[in-house]
């Protein structure tokens, strides 16, 4: 058996200009998820990450902390987010006269940014345009593409590290909790809403890849983190 880590990138920067930057806590959480590893032996015979800045900065947290002298990282963007700013900037509360309208997604509290972005996702999951620049059709086509990839490379007794974000992670939970519904969108929405909004921040999933394909062995782990390095956003 081999085994298949995927990795949420550490905490990047809310409401900054450039959300695509690891903060200094983001930076600490990759370490400190290095570390964990390394107390464990864990030495990956290859590492993943999207084609994102947070994700590249995970990584490179994680390496130092570990001290893996291992292949370089590679790109995949089939790993990366989806366009969780556009969808959030097309919301009818910035385009149809509501109280952000005219407004900068960026200026609103965590608790108005979660309302709007849960009700923005649901509209696009359903198969609404939304603003965003794909499909959520086309988001999960992808997923499970680079997924294939990951799980191909991964052989007996080794271990694949993929540094990607909450949505990826939360399509390769759904898909394989319940495989009956992969070729159902609605289904897999419901349950990729579900995973979706408590993935947290360095936090890794972890799948057992066998002959038979993948299987979901754990969620979600984040027991190298507590106090204030414990966030989901």
């Amino acid at each position: 058996m081999g085994h298949l880590l995927l990795v949420r990138h550490g905490q990047a920067s809310f409401g900054a200009d450039d959300y695509d930057v690891l903060s200094t806590r983001g930076w600490e959480q990759g370490r400190l998820l290095g570390a964990w590893l390394r107390e464990r032996e864990v030495t990956p015979s290859a590492i993943v990450h999207g084609s994102l800045r947070r994700h590249r900065e995970t990584a490179e947290a994680m390496v130092e902390a570990a001290a893996w002298d291992g292949p370089p990282a590679t790109i995949d963007a089939g790993w990366d987010e989806f366009d969780h700013v556009g969808l959030v900037a097309g919301h009818p509360a910035f385009t149809t006269g509501g109280a952000e309208a005219g407004a900068d997604h960026t200026s609103l509290d965590r608790r108005r940014f979660q309302e709007i972005f849960e009700e923005a996702t649901a509209r696009w999951t359903a198969g609404e345009d939304a603003g965003a620049t794909e499909s959520y059709a086309a988001f999960l086509g992808r997923v499970r593409t680079s997924l294939a990839q990951a799980v191909a490379a991964c052989g007996r007794g080794e271990t694949v590290v993929v540094v990607t974000s909450g949505g990826p992670i939360a399509v390769v939970a759904a898909s394989l909790v319940d495989p009956s519904c992969v070729d159902d969108q609605a289904a897999t929405a419901r349950l990729w809403a579900r995973f979706n909004t408590v993935v947290v921040n360095a936090a890794y999933t972890r799948l057992l890849v066998g002959s038979t394909g993948a299987r979901l062995l754990t969620f979600n782990e984040h027991h190298h983190l507590e106090g204030e390095h414990l966030t989901y956003r």
